[in-house]
């Protein structure tokens, strides 16, 4: 974590207040309180497209390769279909030739605040205390998920869904509509997002409180429970985002800091080792973990969104702009340290068991 480089993205006029990167297509998606929905390019860092002005602020954005979507406070998903043979995939401002790439989905009556996709489905959480599930080749909503307060965030995985609505945190399974857990009062105060590891597994949540939770989702024959690993504060303010890809789980706070924090080590253990550190939703306590591995900051407050992939941490927030942490040199040097340690660590046990023969032979006669 030594070294990286930064680059900042200029173009927004006012506050960023949702990042998105598509590692697989070297894309960064940004939009916020301007309305207009922006694509860069992952390595140059130049605006590769903006669109048309979507008429309100953009609090979510989320893309694969065939379908990048939007999630506006007027309640509608704006979806841009990806045009054949297009190198950067989408057509921002729309096709004269092509009508059809572009669809706008209504439904929710309030502010839509987080999206996802998979291959089959679109995800969308409200303010109008809902998580909608659309099918993507019909562009109709199949499911709605009710929640008790306004939903901030949600992340699938497989047939379930992740949310949080107040400050709880639920797990729906998305094809009966069943809720599977609730973890009630995560947070004093909202929980305004999650992260999720890509077995489904663990579940981090942040909130108005500053703190951050590690959750294991356990199951069994009759039940599935959430078991509370581990709980952070690294920040003075409320945090706002996170984002995960493995081993490294970043933060995004009002104070204007980054959090990295890498979880490799509770992520590899199992929930019988974690013994009494585990307890069933219940935080009874800070559980002895790292502190986070580095801390970026000397921005202005409100950070509100944040991305991870690809060696790249991305973050837009209130200064209007967008930064890219790139940690390719960090990385490469690491894994050069760790294929030098494994060198040395197999020469020291060839020279052990030389020494051991050697000694063998020396009783022997």
């Amino acid at each position: 974590m030594g070294r990286y480089s930064m680059d900042v993205l200029r173009g927004h006029t006012e506050a960023v207040r949702t990042v998105f990167l598509l590692a697989s297509s070297k894309l960064i998606f940004t939009s916020g309180y301007d309305t207009v929905v922006r694509m860069w390019n992952m390595e140059d860092g130049l605006l590769i497209a903006s669109s048309k002005p979507l008429g309100c602020t953009i609090r979510a954005v989320a893309a694969d390769t065939r379908l990048l979507v939007a999630g506006g406070t007027d309640g509608f998903i704006h979806c841009w279909r990806a045009v054949e043979g297009m190198p950067h995939l989408f057509e921002l401002r729309g096709s004269q030739h092509n009508q059809n790439t572009e669809v706008r989905l209504w439904g929710h009556d309030g502010p839509v605040t987080s999206l996802a996709l998979d291959l089959t489905r679109i995800y969308s959480g409200s303010w109008d205390t809902t998580v909608r599930v659309w099918d993507r080749r019909s562009m109709k909503c199949t499911v709605v998920l009710r929640h008790s307060d306004w939903v901030w965030g949600l992340v699938p995985h497989d047939t379930t869904v992740a949310s949080v609505s107040g400050s709880d945190v639920y797990v729906w399974d998305t094809n009966s509509g069943n809720l599977v857990i609730i973890v009630p009062y995560a947070h004093v105060g909202s929980a305004y997002a999650l992260a999720r590891s890509h077995t489904g597994d663990f579940i981090f949540t942040r909130g108005e409180d500053g703190s951050i939770h590690m959750y294991e989702i356990v199951h069994d024959s009759y039940t599935t429970e959430a078991l509370h690993v581990a709980t952070w504060n690294p920040h003075s303010g409320p945090v706002y985002s996170l984002a995960f890809e493995f081993p490294w789980l970043v933060s995004a706070s009002s104070d204007g800091k980054l959090a990295l924090i890498d979880v490799r080590k509770l992520l590899r253990t199992s929930k019988r080792a974690l013994g009494k550190s585990a307890t069933k939703a219940k935080h009874s306590g800070e559980v002895n973990v790292e502190p986070p591995q580095r801390m970026l900051h000397g921005f202005q407050n409100n950070l509100y969104s944040v991305d991870i992939g690809a060696d790249r941490i991305i973050c837009g927030g209130e200064e209007g702009v967008v930064r890219i942490w790139n940690f390719t040199e960090a990385l490469e040097i690491e894994r050069r340290v760790r294929a030098l340690r494994g060198m040395r660590l197999e020469q020291r046990m060839r020279r052990r068991k030389l020494q051991t023969e050697l000694s063998s032979t020396s009783i022997c006669f």
